[in-house]
């Protein structure tokens, strides 16, 4: 809750500290529209780093030109200290395989039950036989807090907050080093989604994950993000720890941070 401060205790990160993704002067539009642009970001290893910015700036855009969904005009991007959208196909499956995703509202396959989802990274890039399949997934959503009785579900028969988090346990189902996460809270109830903030964390320090989080929850951002990154004007605007960003001079950024609830931070 936004009046309970979190007492979790951060680690330090500085200018020492390697980044696993480095983008430089990235340009990305869709037809006559450009939507970034001289958009520089690095994220560093083993951070939580939260990026917002108003509806529409193109936070989506930036997660998916990252993982090469979204084809860019101009610029550079390094993932992994490989210059990722250069690569050939077999270079790129082998980053491929240490980035999970989770995608907004969880993207779930409605024709597969929860063991069956958290199993398509698996086929898809390792040759395993199925019991070995099962005994991993069923590993991967313990991991997440999810009962061994949820695996034969349907996403159907899921609440929003099982299917946030049948959509980690597939994110993380190839021991990936980086995670992105979409909104990862949206549509979960407060104490939803807190409960998945501190999952965020636990998993982030229990296994040397770096993660990268568009959110526009507050709570996330005040609680877990080791540092925020805002988006705007086409480009990241600040980007630092949330006490300081909310000293930017930015009309939007002085709204979002420091007015109504935020303020009571």
């Amino acid at each position: 809750m936004l009046d309970q401060p979190s007492t979790r205790t951060k680690p330090t990160f500085d200018e020492s500290t390697p980044s696993v993704i480095r983008v430089r002067d990235l340009e990305v539009g869709f037809g006559e529209t450009t939507v970034l642009q001289h958009l520089d970001l690095d994220v560093r290893r083993g951070e939580i780093l939260g990026f917002v910015g108003a509806s529409g700036t193109g936070k989506s855009v930036l997660l998916r030109a990252i993982l090469g969904l979204n084809r860019k005009r101009a610029g550079t991007i390094e993932v992994l200290g490989q210059p990722y959208s250069e690569l050939d196909e077999g270079e790129r499956t082998s980053i491929d395989q240490r980035l999970g995703v989770l995608f907004q509202h969880g993207a779930l396959f409605s024709s597969l039950n929860v063991i069956q989802n958290v199993q398509v990274p698996m086929r898809e890039h390792w040759h395993l036989d199925k019991p070995m399949m099962k005994r991993l997934a069923a590993v991967k959503l313990a991991l997440v807090g999810l009962p061994p009785d949820a695996a034969l579900k349907n996403p159907s028969e899921l609440s929003g907050g099982m299917i946030k988090r049948v959509a980690l346990a597939r994110a993380l189902a190839l021991d990936p080093d980086v995670v992105f996460l979409d909104e990862p809270t949206s549509g979960l109830d407060p104490l939803g989604a807190s409960a998945f903030d501190d999952l965020i964390a636990d998993l982030r320090d229990a296994l040397g994950l770096t993660v990268f989080m568009v959110t526009h929850d507050l709570d996330s951002l005040f609680s877990v993000c080791d540092r925020v990154a805002v988006l705007g004007q086409k480009k990241v605007l600040t980007i630092g720890t949330v006490d300081e960003v909310r000293q930017f001079d930015d009309p939007w950024v002085q709204r979002y941070f420091n007015t109504g609830r935020a303020a009571e931070r």
